[in-house]
């Protein structure tokens, strides 16, 4: 990642975040690939509303238990570093990583959960970490990109930008293939 300052991405206008059901369209299943690049590029877009979003259901579930809150948070933050740790010391955990970043999160998700029903913090799990991350997936699998959503990506995928989910997704290894293919584009028309 280029050694940009962090900056924190627009909190898009609620009526391009839900604009109503044209710009909404259930992915092509048979194409993963293209399923997966239309939720990293809205992941990237709306990074800042999906965190909103996210931060309300914390701060309900949070002042419903805020001690189990904090533990739940605590276990999910401290499984996920560990696994990218992981990835980034074990080759296969890291190919695997790269190929099924959704599985790879979704295990991550299974660790944290097994890790708290030993602390009897289950719940807090369910509707304080998991049906917030659950939301943002579905809108991102459902919402179809815009022209401003693709430019916007494409800065930061090429380094003139850095956001928080753009070092998400580096951390698992969902910008290196992006940028490979502008580097692709960018070398075909300066062939032609």
């Amino acid at each position: 990642m280029a050694a940009n300052k962090m900056e924190l991405a627009p909190l898009r206008p609620w009526d391009d975040f839900f604009p109503g059901l044209d710009r909404f369209c259930k992915p092509d299943l048979g194409d993963l690939a293209r399923w997966n690049n239309r939720v990293i590029s809205n992941l990237m877009y709306y990074q800042t509303n999906y965190f909103a979003v996210a931060m309300v259901v914390f701060l309900i579930v949070g002042f419903q238990n805020p001690l189990g809150m904090i533990v739940g948070g605590c276990v999910v933050t401290v499984v996920f570093m560990g696994s990218v740790w992981a990835g980034e010391n074990q080759a296969i955990i890291k190919n695997f990583k790269r190929k099924n970043p959704t599985l790879f999160v979704v295990c991550v998700m299974v660790t944290s959960y097994f890790l708290l029903s030993l602390c009897g913090g289950v719940m807090v799990f369910i509707f304080g970490i998991t049906f917030p991350l659950l939301l943002i997936l579905i809108h991102a699998s459902l919402r179809l990109r815009n022209m401003k959503n693709k430019l916007e990506n494409k800065l930061e995928g090429v380094g003139l930008k850095t956001t928080p989910m753009g070092v998400i997704m580096d951390l698992l290894d969902q910008q290196e293939e992006k940028i490979n293919k502008i580097q692709d584009f960018i070398e075909t028309k300066l062939k032609e």
